[in-house]
């Protein structure tokens, strides 16, 4: 069995999905599944995937009801029984070493205790790296130690130990299609710890209608969602106070969003001067945003 999954959720991105195909192909190493979970696509999405067939490399595909990229992540991790998951968006694509890459540094590492995965950079097409590079080559120490602490901001290629991921499926609340990811991130963090390493083995150009550009209105419509993420951040012990202001800020402006009432909101998180620090701009806030969206 091969050590490595690719997994990508996908809806309505059949015109992009052959340049992945064609990058997936092209690995100089093709130790790995490609798991396509569609997330309810109206286009030729399934026709595509399986004039794939070719053998040059495995593809699994899944079909489902559209309900968020989230929820599509849930059911592909469900299924993988590779030991490591690297999620790969249908609209990006790898440079060919990137497998070769991956599987390198995880027999550097694996052996290293109160691992969950590895850390590599994103870049765009034009090989500028996505927002920062790492402060050294290959660091270890946890997502909120490094990455939220350390303000590199930008999305990165996070390959994860698969069993970890099942143990922290994504949570998913009625109505709601859109959580960011580092709900998961952050809970594996503290318990587990990661290898950044500054080696780039991801492409991405974001597209209009992606979910990157989605904005505000995306996750206003997921606050649920939103709170949840702000509430993981403001119970983390080791997130910097400057983070946990603008959590703060977002816990109060989705949970309003949410309808949830503001005692139970208090009532849920520490940070008390923080929370009554933050109680009148996040109410103009979730005014200004109610209006323009």
């Amino acid at each position: 069995m091969c050590k490595l999954t690719i997994l990508t959720p996908t809806y309505n991105r059949a015109a992009y999905l052959p340049r992945l195909y064609e990058s997936l192909r092209a690995q100089t190493n093709r130790d790995f599944l490609w798991l396509v979970v569609d997330d309810g696509s109206e286009d030729e999405t399934k026709e595509l995937i399986a004039s794939y067939g070719d053998g040059v490399i495995e593809i699994r595909y899944i079909d489902q009801k559209n309900a968020g990229k989230h929820t599509a992540l849930n059911r592909g991790i469900h299924e993988i029984e590779t030991e490591l998951t690297f999620i790969v968006d249908s609209d990006d694509y790898l440079p060919e070493n990137a497998v070769e890459t991956i599987l390198r540094y995880h027999e550097k590492y694996k052996a290293t205790p109160n691992l969950c995965g590895y850390s590599f950079l994103r870049c765009h097409g034009d090989g500028r790296v996505n927002t920062a590079y790492f402060p050294t080559e290959e660091l270890i120490g946890t997502y909120a130690g490094v990455r939220i602490n350390g303000g590199i901001g930008g999305d990165k290629a996070e390959v994860f130990y698969t069993q970890l991921l099942k143990q922290y499926p994504f949570p998913a609340f009625p109505d709601e299609k859109f959580l960011p990811e580092d709900v998961v991130w952050m809970q594996i963090s503290g318990p587990y710890e990661m290898v950044h390493i500054n080696e780039n083995v991801y492409f991405c150009d974001y597209l209009e209608g992606g979910l990157t550009n989605s904005g505000k209105r995306m996750k206003i419509h997921s606050p649920h969602g939103m709170t949840l993420r702000a509430k993981i951040y403001l119970s983390d012990p080791i997130v910097c106070k400057k983070v946990k202001l603008k959590m703060m800020l977002l816990y109060q402006i989705y949970g309003r969003f949410a309808r949830i009432p503001a005692k139970r909101l208090k009532a849920e998180v520490g940070e008390r001067a923080l929370w009554y620090i933050c109680k009148g701009p996040a109410f103009f806030f979730y005014l200004a945003w109610k209006l323009a969206f």
